[in-house]
C-alpha cells in the first residue's frame, strides 16, 4: 500500500517486482477511521481481483511521515486524519499478514535500487516530490533509518531560511516552498498547470537541497519521483542539475547528477513490496 497526502493506492507485487493488481482512491474520510476504512477497502479490492497463484505472504506499506520506530505509529503532515494512528497492528490484524511500515520515500529508494533508476548504485538519494517532499538515502548499500526509522527528510531541509511557515512549524523548508501543496497555495492553481518560472523555481530548489545532502554524504546519485516532479518534466530537472553544479563545489560532488526516477507510476507500490520483503528478511 501507498499512503500519501492525495491519494491511497493499494496493489498485489510479485517478487519480480511486477505489479500485478491494482486500486486507487483519493485520501478522503471524515476521520482516522473512516480513512483506514478506504484503505482496507482498496485492499479487500486487490484481493479479491488478485490472479490465482500464490497467495499474499507480507503486508508492506510507504506512508507519509514522520512516524514512529519501525512504524507502529503514522503521523503524515499531509493527512490531518492521522495522528499517531497505529496503521501497523491494524492492518495486520485487518489482514492476517505480517505487516511492515516504512516512509513512502524510502520505500522509493528500495524500489528504485531494486529494478529502477538506481539499480546496482550502492549510494544514492532517492527523493518524492509530490504532494509533499520526502527523500530515502542508500549508503554503502543500506537503506539508512536513523534513530527512529524517519531518516533521509530531504523535505525540511532548509532551502529559503526567510520562506514560508512550513507545517513541521519550521520556516523555508523545501516541502513549504516546492511541494505541490506550496504551490498551489501560492500560485492558486494545480501544479499541472504551473507556468515555467514556477516549474524552473521548484527545480532550483530541489537541486539546492540536493546539493547538501550528497556533500554531507558523498553520494553520486540522487533520483527524483512524484507527480510534480515527473509532471514538470524536462525543465525541472535541468534547473535541479544546473543548482547541484552550483552548489556542488568540492571535488568529490562535482559529478552528482539528478535524474527523475525510473518506475512511473509504479514506484510507490513496489516500493511498499520492498518495504515488506526487507521486513520479511530481517
Amino acid at each position: 500500500m501507498d499512503v500519501g497526502g492525495t491519494k491511497l493506492v493499494a496493489a498485489i507485487v510479485d517478487g519480480r517486482g511486477q505489479v500485478l493488481v491494482e486500486r486507487r482512491a483519493p485520501t478522503t474520510g471524515s476521520d482516522g477511521e473512516a480513512l483506514f476504512e478506504v484503505l482496507v477497502g482498496l485492499v479487500d479490492g486487490v484481493l479479491a481481483g488478485a490472479p490465482s497463484g500464490p497467495a499474499p505472504v507480507v503486508c508492506g506499506v510507504g506512508s507519509g511521515g514522520p512516524m514512529t520506530a519501525d512504524g507502529a505509529e503514522v503521523s503524515p503532515l499531509n493527512i490531518r486524519q492521522w495522528r499517531d494512528f497505529p496503521l501497523r497492528d491494524r492492518l495486520a490484524a485487518r489482514t492476517g499478514l505480517g505487516t511492515f511500515v516504512d516512509n513512502d520515500a524510502k520505500a522509493l529508494a528500495l524500489a528504485e535500487g531494486w529494478i529502477g533508476a538506481a539499480a546496482g548504485r550502492r549510494d544514492f538519494l532517492a527523493m518524492v516530490v509530490s504532494t509533499g517532499v520526502g527523500g530515502g538515502i542508500v549508503l554503502d548499500g543500506r537503506l539508512l533509518d536513523g534513530d527512529s526509522g524517519n531518516a533521509g527528510h530531504i523535505g525540511h531541509v532548509v532551502v529559503e531560511p526567510e520562506g514560508r511557515r512550513c507545517r513541521c512549524g519550521a520556516a523555508g523548508c523545501l516541502e513549504a516552498e516546492a511541494s505541490g501543496t506550496a504551490i498551489a497555495d501560492v500560485t492558486g492553481r494545480p501544479p499541472a498547470e504551473a507556468g515555467l518560472a514556477v516549474v524552473e523555481r521548484t527545480g532550483t530548489l530541489v537541486g539546492r537541497a540536493v546539493a547538501s545532502v550528497v556533500t554531507l554524504l558523498d553520494l553520486p546519485l540522487a533520483v527524483v519521483a512524484g507527480s510534480v516532479a515527473l509532471g514538470f518534466g524536462a525543465p525541472f530537472f535541468a534547473a535541479a542539475q544546473a543548482e547541484l553544479e552550483r552548489r556542488a563545489r568540492l571535488s568529490y560532488a562535482r559529478g552528482a547528477v539528478i535524474r527523475p526516477a525510473g518506475l512511473g507510476a509504479d514506484g510507490p507500490v513496489v516500493g511498499a513490496a520492498a518495504v515488506g520483503f526487507r521486513g520479511l528478511a530481517s
